[in-house]
């Protein structure tokens, strides 16, 4: 029996329809749009290991291998991309400065073993403990804080070259209003052609590095056409190293929500029964993310943009993800291909990650909108006014020789502040506890009506 069955006449998705996880259109048809689906991805994928300082090819390697890993868990029934997760860009930075990439890797695999171990207890258990610990309010507060304490790096980055910054956040913005559909959604890609082209007029490619004395231009064209990855393994016994995996533990909490969100976006789209795969689907991302952090390569996560994709064709078949996992493997076959992504040039990455450290924070607040999180009781004020400050300002803590970061004690803060609030608060019956949601007034989208 064939893994796909050909939906209608292999050509067309027929009115009304969408191509289901089990179907797929004519080969060629199929392969065209996995590569697209590595396009859709490959401006954010490769964006995470450039600002970290991780091997593009090597992080673009385990993105492919991890998309072919999910696709086996979830049974070939849900269809996704694994790419970068940027909920990682805070702690690998801040581990890398502090410990080194050793110690890095080793929170990336911390936090794969644990996401692993959420997704089986999901699984069996079902996702409404996860609910009960991080209601909207704390999840928004807790993906907002992540994004938010990154504007300092995107600032260092800005004013290394701040008229390419410039540029580069002007264009990102601009196609993003201008165009719509798949083109809107690779506006930062877009931008980052843009910044690249702009810096290359400049005369950067000309410019050599004072310590190696070669220029960007001379280091693409040495690079070969074909070779190994460059790997890295994870350090788990120096001094530092457990105090950096401190840091990685609230990705945790971004990566159920990311993939809660991607299954339940799926199942709107094809069938309700895709809700089943939630806990095969948290499964996947941990031993994908565990086999990345194990071999060099940046944390993973599903991907909106490839969702993005999937919603203007309608086509949500996995035999396009294979075909897209397959693609980017062989493209991590080329060091000439990270040679010209680590050309990236400052600038352009700082102005690309003004506008990508701002929308994490306001996919945050978004989670807050979306369930209509009631900000008139106390409880909910303060765990998202604290968590924010604590986020920002880049708190940090000293203890028994751990160091924890503004994203960890923002994130011990919310979960805090929200549980034992409440708990007070209902004992008290004082009225300051979190009500739910705000009940709608009138019909949705307009005027309360008598």
């Amino acid at each position: 029996m064939p893994l796909w069955s050909v939906h209608g006449n292999g050509r067309t998705v027929e009115p009304g329809r969408v191509v289901a996880p089990g179907e797929r259109l004519n080969w060629p048809a199929t392969f065209a749009m996995g590569v697209q689906h590595v396009v859709a991805m490959f401006g954010a994928t490769f964006l995470v290991p450039t600002i970290t300082g991780f091997p593009v090819s090597t992080t673009l390697l385990f993105s492919g291998l991890g998309t072919l890993l999910f696709l086996v868990v979830t049974r070939n029934k849900l269809p996704s991309y694994l790419g970068s997760s940027f909920a990682f860009i805070a702690p690998v930075t801040a581990a890398t400065a502090s410990a080194g990439m050793g110690s890095a890797l080793a929170g990336i695999v911390a936090v794969g073993v644990l996401l692993a171990l959420v997704g089986l207890l999901v699984q069996f258990a079902g996702l409404g403990w996860v609910d009960r610990l991080m209601p909207p309010v704390v999840a928004g507060a807790i993906v907002a804080l992540i994004g938010f304490n990154l504007a300092p790096v995107a600032w260092d980055s800005f004013a290394v070259d701040a008229v390419t910054a410039t540029v580069t956040l002007a264009a990102v913005i601009l196609f993003a209003v201008l165009f719509k559909g798949f083109l809107g959604r690779i506006s930062i890609f877009l931008g980052v052609l843009v910044g690249y082209a702009f810096a290359a007029v400049r005369g950067y490619f000309g410019t050599a590095d004072p310590q190696t004395g070669k220029t960007p231009a001379e280091v693409i064209a040495e690079a070969p056409w074909l070779g190994l990855p460059e790997f890295h393994v994870p350090d788990f016994v120096s001094p530092g190293t457990w105090s950096a995996i401190a840091m990685f533990l609230p990705v945790v909490l971004v990566l159920v929500a990311e993939n809660v969100g991607h299954v339940r976006g799926v199942a709107t789209m094809t069938d309700p029964s895709v809700n089943r795969h939630t806990g095969r689907a948290l499964l996947a991302d941990g031993l994908a993310t565990t086999l990345a952090g194990a071999g060099g390569g940046s944390g993973t996560t599903t991907y909106g943009e490839n969702i993005g994709v999937m919603a203007a064709t309608r086509v949500y078949s996995t035999a396009v993800y294979w075909i897209a996992g397959s693609v980017a493997i062989l493209l991590a076959f080329s060091p000439k291909i990270g040679a010209v992504f680590n050309s990236i040039p400052a600038g352009v990455l700082g102005g690309v990650t003004t506008a990508l450290y701002g929308l994490i924070g306001i996919i945050g607040i978004k989670i807050w909108v979306d369930n209509r999180v009631d900000f008139s009781r106390p409880v909910n004020q303060y765990t998202a006014a604290v968590a924010l400050v604590i986020g920002i300002a880049g708190f940090t803590m000293q203890w028994e020789g751990f160091e924890f970061g503004g994203i960890v004690l923002g994130t011990v803060a919310a979960l805090v502040i929200y549980h034992v609030g409440n708990l007070i608060a209902r004992a008290r019956r004082s009225g300051a506890d979190d009500g739910g949601p705000i009940p709608a007034v009138g019909p949705l989208g307009g005027d309360p009506r008598d």
